[in-house]
């Protein structure tokens, strides 16, 4: 297991190409024990997460980012495999619908943050806005530039009003993404996974690389760091999350609440 700070994004001195995707740092000797160790820090979530929803003061935002097929959905899959519902959600953000359109492009992002005691995960985020729409020049470099300020700006709001952020990149290369993609194509129990448009978003691996390398330069901030996940492996992806969103869990100093002084003298009766 390596220092959780290496995978932290320097905004002075960052690429991509100095994050090996197959790295396999956080993995043990076997998978027994990466098993167990999974295991220890699923319920260690779970245990830190009850608390802050009893809490019902702190915020987290987890966002997950990445190319098509890097483990968003696994990565939700097993890491809250362990967690009560209760405090968690989930938001996917998935092409905007009309009325989403019709606002500005973070109105639909502002309404799916943590309250409080709640956790959320972003499967996919407000990055699709600096991504996707930068890649298909659907915006040029000047709106590209603004909406840079504009995120850290929404994120520094957010960060300030009680919510910590952990963002999320999931590293894989372009060799396991057509793993990725073909086993969906041979595995009956995963076709419905398989959509013939990544195909084409694939052709654009180089494009989307500089996308999100310069929304990740852009936007890591002091206060809502970018962190970039390994991916290859599986194991190892699941491995670095957790113990990110674990650190970050136990750095909130969380406590359930006081019980209240007139609580002690109740007797329940028969």
């Amino acid at each position: 297991m390596a220092n959780l700070d290496q995978y932290r994004v320097n905004p002075k001195s960052f690429s991509l190409k100095d994050f090996n995707a197959r790295d396999k740092t956080e993995r043990s000797a076997t998978k027994e024990e990466d098993a167990i160790e999974f295991t220890r820090l699923v319920a260690e979530i779970n245990r830190y997460q009850d608390i802050l929803h009893a809490e019902g003061k702190r915020k987290v935002l987890l966002i997950l980012q990445g190319m098509d097929t890097s483990g968003k959905d696994g990565t939700i899959r097993h890491v809250f495999s362990e967690c009560d519902p209760l405090g968690i959600r989930l938001a996917n953000f998935k092409a905007p619908s009309c009325e989403e359109l019709a606002h500005d492009y973070l109105w639909r992002v502002h309404q799916q943050v943590p309250k409080a005691g709640e956790l959320v995960i972003f499967n996919r985020s407000h990055y699709e806005d600096v991504g996707i729409v930068k890649v298909h020049k659907w915006i040029d470099e000047e709106e590209c530039k603004r909406r840079y300020a504009q995120i850290n700006d929404f994120e520094r709001m957010l960060t300030e009003t009680g919510t910590t952020i952990i963002k999320c990149f999931l590293h894989i290369s372009k060799g396991e993404q057509k793993k990725r993609l073909q086993e969906r194509l041979d595995d009956p129990t995963k076709t419905w996974k398989f959509n013939p448009g990544d195909l084409a978003e694939r052709k654009l691996w180089e494009n989307y690389t500089e996308a999100y390398e310069q929304a990740i330069k852009a936007t890591s901030s002091k206060q809502a760091p970018w962190y970039i996940v390994p991916a290859d492996s599986k194991t190892n992806r699941n491995l670095l999350i957790s113990r990110l969103l674990l650190n970050t869990l136990k750095n909130l100093d969380l406590h359930y609440p006081a019980v209240p002084a007139e609580y002690k003298s109740i007797k329940i009766e028969d």
